[in-house]
């Protein structure tokens, strides 16, 4: 089986790349803690108009559809207050929203965030959401299929570029919480 890293002819450790990134997802591999060393989170260059899952994999190779990770703001509202959140699922599955998200958050309702929020929350571009970098104190919810995978290609926090990381890296990220069943 081919890697994340086989589909690309340039692949960078991200910590060569900072300037490539994003502000908040660059100060993330800066500050990078974890048992994973930050020199095994990886950058490829990619084109921005395919950073779309269905056009990247088509474009890259259609085995990376099982090797990729999406990840989504969510918006948990209880009691009048909203929550935003990220959920991170393989790019063959799709987040479950209104069952495990809602409940593991304790919510009345979850939805995806408006993307005018999502940009404007996590300080990324639209398609490049990534769960590096996010906000201190949001909950990262980790699919069990993306933290058991041994590399997982995720955006970079633009259209431009993305990460390979260890999935046990994701699973180490502040305010993760691996559940099963979260990508259906």
């Amino acid at each position: 089986m081919s890697t994340p890293m086989d589909a690309f002819d340039k692949v960078r450790p991200a910590t060569e790349c900072l300037d490539l990134l994003t502000a908040p997802v660059a100060e993330a591999v800066r500050g990078w803690r974890g048992t994973v060393p930050a020199e095994q989170l990886l950058y490829v260059d990619t084109d921005p108009e395919k950073a779309d899952t269905a056009v990247f994999v088509e474009t890259y190779g259609p085995w990376l559809l099982e090797q990729s990770a999406n990840c989504v703001v969510i918006s948990a509202k209880r009691g009048g207050e909203a929550t935003l959140a990220a959920a991170l699922v393989l790019g063959r599955a799709r987040a479950d929203v209104n069952g495990v998200v809602r409940r593991h958050l304790g919510a009345r309702k979850a939805s995806f965030a408006a993307m005018d929020t999502a940009l404007g929350a996590t300080g990324m571009e639209y398609g490049g959401v990534t769960p590096i970098g996010l906000p201190a104190g949001w909950p990262v919810l980790v699919d069990a299929a993306v933290a058991d995978s041994p590399h997982v290609l995720i955006g970079s926090g633009s259209r431009r570029g993305k990460l390979i990381v260890p999935g046990r890296a994701l699973a180490e990220l502040p305010g993760a919480t691996v559940l099963d069943g979260l990508g259906i």
